[in-house]
């Protein structure tokens, strides 16, 4: 019973038309799924990702009209997405032209990077894997060429006050393993004056390198983060069969951590829970995938309604904006 790196990340923003055109025209990720939040219909729940909706490329939002994300530790506070070494140039070029905030090419944790950050300030980076080939699953589409497209997630970066509790969860609980640190002081300023100890945590096999890399940076130092447009809500992790996400559940329940109980999101099944310095996180099955109810060729194009929510399809497409 092996986690096997992240699932989704999901984040919020306040302006979802600007968002889709983010995503799409300047990262040229798919829109796999245009949903409704299922807890809250009158938003909006976009998942962008490769061309195939694969589990682990995909980047979800919460269309929730919020001030901007107040900065500060217990908080999802950068994520990755893995690229081809010999794209990063590439990207670096387009980013410029395209006049997206953006930093030069560093080197962090031993591997080229690129930080930039959407309209609304959220932090990404791309990051040069050499594991990342193939453009099997690449988006016909998309206005990047296949052998440049984003091949998923990969590390996310989460800021704590502390790490000995959430390394608890982390390797007591969820089976990750601690494999080595370094230090880093963040592009934006949002992580002080001094460096950060960034503690680097693994699930599945080495062979996953930064798909599968929770990074764990110490920040005492930082007032709590505020929710808001331009931050994270929660970060998913990747659990293969429904064999598996019964016994997750099951630890879960045997180990006392308060958390949702299973919960059928349609597209996969899921189970939540806070991490002990209040950070939200997902684990999130592979199956049945976002094909379920829309062609693989035609995914995205329209409102898609989990059966539970079809019989509401009017009432919620009039209460959302069209984009």
């Amino acid at each position: 019973m092996q986690l096997r790196g992240f699932h989704h990340l999901t984040a919020i923003t306040g302006d979802i038309a600007n968002n889709r055109k983010f995503f799409t025209d300047t990262l040229g990720m798919r829109l796999v799924k245009k949903t409704v939040n299922q807890d809250d219909v009158s938003a909006y729940h976009l998942f962008y990702a490769d061309g195939r909706g694969s589990p682990g490329t995909d980047m979800t939002f919460f269309d929730w009209p919020m001030p901007r994300e107040q900065r500060g530790t217990h908080s999802i506070v950068r994520t990755g997405f893995r690229v081809p070494t010999s794209s990063l140039n590439y990207w670096r070029d387009r980013l410029r032209e395209l006049g997206v905030k953006q930093n030069d090419i560093v080197e962090r944790d031993g591997r080229q990077v690129v930080d930039l950050e959407d309209a609304e300030g959220q932090r990404l980076s791309l990051v040069a894997d050499e594991r990342a080939g193939g453009t099997e699953n690449a988006w016909a589409k998309s206005p990047v060429r296949a052998e440049h497209q984003l091949r998923g997630l990969g590390p996310i970066t989460i800021s704590v006050p502390r790490r000995d509790p959430t390394e608890a969860v982390l390797t007591d609980l969820m089976g990750m393993r601690r494999t080595r640190e370094y230090k880093w002081a963040a592009s934006d300023g949002s992580q002080g004056s001094s460096d950060s100890r960034v503690f680097v945590y693994e699930s599945g096999d080495s062979s996953l390198g930064p798909a599968a890399e929770l990074h764990v940076a110490v920040e005492p130092h930082l007032p709590p983060a505020g929710q808001g447009a331009g931050g994270v809500h929660h970060v998913a992790f990747r659990v293969p069969t429904f064999e598996e996400y019964d016994q997750w559940a099951a630890r879960l329940k045997e180990a006392r951590v308060p958390s949702s109980g299973p919960v059928d999101r349609f597209y996969f099944r899921s189970l939540y829970f806070r991490e002990p310095n209040g950070i939200l996180f997902e684990l999130a099955t592979d199956g049945p995938g976002f094909a379920s109810d829309e062609p693989m060729d035609s995914m995205g194009e329209r409102l898609a309604l989990p059966p539970f929510l079809e019989p509401r399809r009017k009432e919620i497409e009039a209460g959302i904006k069209v984009i």
